[in-house]
Protein backbone atom coordinates (compact mmCIF):
# COMPACT_ATOMS: atom_id res chain seq x y z
CA UNK A 1 0.00 0.00 0.00
CA UNK A 2 1.22 3.45 -0.95
CA UNK A 3 0.18 6.54 0.98
CA UNK A 4 0.15 10.15 -0.26
CA UNK A 5 3.56 10.91 1.25
CA UNK A 6 5.14 7.85 -0.41
CA UNK A 7 3.62 8.75 -3.78
CA UNK A 8 4.82 12.35 -3.50
CA UNK A 9 8.33 11.25 -2.55
CA UNK A 10 8.49 8.83 -5.49
CA UNK A 11 7.12 11.35 -7.99
CA UNK A 12 9.51 14.09 -6.86
CA UNK A 13 12.50 11.73 -6.99
CA UNK A 14 12.82 12.21 -10.76
CA UNK A 15 15.22 14.97 -11.88
CA UNK A 16 13.56 18.26 -12.79
CA UNK A 17 10.17 17.25 -11.37
CA UNK A 18 8.07 19.88 -9.68
CA UNK A 19 4.75 19.74 -7.88
CA UNK A 20 2.08 22.29 -8.83
CA UNK A 21 -1.67 22.58 -8.32
CA UNK A 22 -3.90 21.45 -11.17
CA UNK A 23 -7.50 22.45 -10.44
CA UNK A 24 -8.37 20.49 -7.25
CA UNK A 25 -5.48 18.03 -7.73
CA UNK A 26 -1.76 17.99 -7.04
CA UNK A 27 0.21 17.54 -10.24
CA UNK A 28 3.75 16.42 -10.91
CA UNK A 29 5.45 17.90 -13.94
CA UNK A 30 8.59 17.71 -15.99
CA UNK A 31 9.29 20.43 -18.56
CA UNK A 32 6.02 22.06 -17.41
CA UNK A 33 4.02 19.02 -18.59
CA UNK A 34 2.01 16.81 -16.26
CA UNK A 35 3.04 13.17 -16.00
CA UNK A 36 1.03 12.39 -12.84
CA UNK A 37 -1.75 13.78 -10.68
CA UNK A 38 -2.73 12.80 -7.17
CA UNK A 39 -6.42 12.22 -6.41
CA UNK A 40 -6.28 12.34 -2.63
CA UNK A 41 -10.01 11.86 -1.87
CA UNK A 42 -10.12 8.74 -4.09
CA UNK A 43 -6.74 7.44 -2.86
CA UNK A 44 -5.52 7.07 -6.42
CA UNK A 45 -3.15 8.65 -8.88
CA UNK A 46 -3.39 9.26 -12.59
CA UNK A 47 -0.34 8.60 -14.75
CA UNK A 48 0.03 9.60 -18.39
CA UNK A 49 1.37 6.46 -20.04
CA UNK A 50 2.06 5.65 -23.68
CA UNK A 51 -0.73 3.41 -24.98
CA UNK A 52 1.36 0.25 -25.25
CA UNK A 53 2.66 0.62 -21.69
CA UNK A 54 -0.85 1.43 -20.49
CA UNK A 55 -2.07 -1.89 -21.86
CA UNK A 56 0.81 -3.74 -20.18
CA UNK A 57 0.19 -2.23 -16.75
CA UNK A 58 -3.59 -2.70 -17.04
CA UNK A 59 -3.08 -6.36 -18.02
CA UNK A 60 -1.16 -6.87 -14.76
CA UNK A 61 -4.28 -6.29 -12.64
CA UNK A 62 -7.35 -4.32 -13.75
CA UNK A 63 -8.21 -3.49 -10.13
CA UNK A 64 -4.84 -1.76 -9.66
CA UNK A 65 -4.26 -0.09 -13.07
CA UNK A 66 -7.12 0.93 -15.36
CA UNK A 67 -7.73 3.59 -18.03
CA UNK A 68 -9.40 6.82 -16.98
CA UNK A 69 -12.97 6.65 -18.34
CA UNK A 70 -13.59 8.50 -21.61
CA UNK A 71 -11.28 10.19 -24.08
CA UNK A 72 -8.38 10.79 -21.68
CA UNK A 73 -8.10 7.08 -20.98
CA UNK A 74 -7.91 6.38 -24.71
CA UNK A 75 -4.90 8.72 -24.82
CA UNK A 76 -3.02 6.89 -22.06
CA UNK A 77 -4.36 8.48 -18.86
CA UNK A 78 -4.30 5.63 -16.37
CA UNK A 79 -5.60 5.42 -12.81
CA UNK A 80 -3.56 3.62 -10.15
CA UNK A 81 -5.22 2.47 -6.93
CA UNK A 82 -2.68 3.47 -4.29
CA UNK A 83 -4.15 1.14 -1.67
CA UNK A 84 -3.49 -1.88 -3.90
CA UNK A 85 -0.33 -1.14 -5.89
CA UNK A 86 3.08 -2.46 -4.88
CA UNK A 87 5.80 0.15 -4.48
CA UNK A 88 8.10 -1.33 -7.14
CA UNK A 89 5.24 -1.53 -9.66
CA UNK A 90 4.27 2.09 -8.99
CA UNK A 91 7.88 3.19 -9.37
CA UNK A 92 8.08 1.40 -12.73
CA UNK A 93 4.87 3.06 -13.94
CA UNK A 94 6.00 6.50 -12.75
CA UNK A 95 9.32 6.00 -14.54
CA UNK A 96 7.51 5.21 -17.80
CA UNK A 97 5.24 8.26 -17.44
CA UNK A 98 8.16 10.54 -16.56
CA UNK A 99 10.39 9.29 -19.39
CA UNK A 100 7.61 9.60 -21.96
CA UNK A 101 7.27 13.32 -21.27
CA UNK A 102 10.95 13.98 -20.70
CA UNK A 103 11.68 12.80 -24.24
CA UNK A 104 9.21 15.23 -25.82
Amino acid sequence: MIDMADFTKLALSFPGTEERPHFHLRSFRVKKKIFATLWEKENRAMLKLPLIEQSVFCAYDKTVFFPVPGAWGKKGATFVELGKVKKNMLKDALTVAYNALKQK
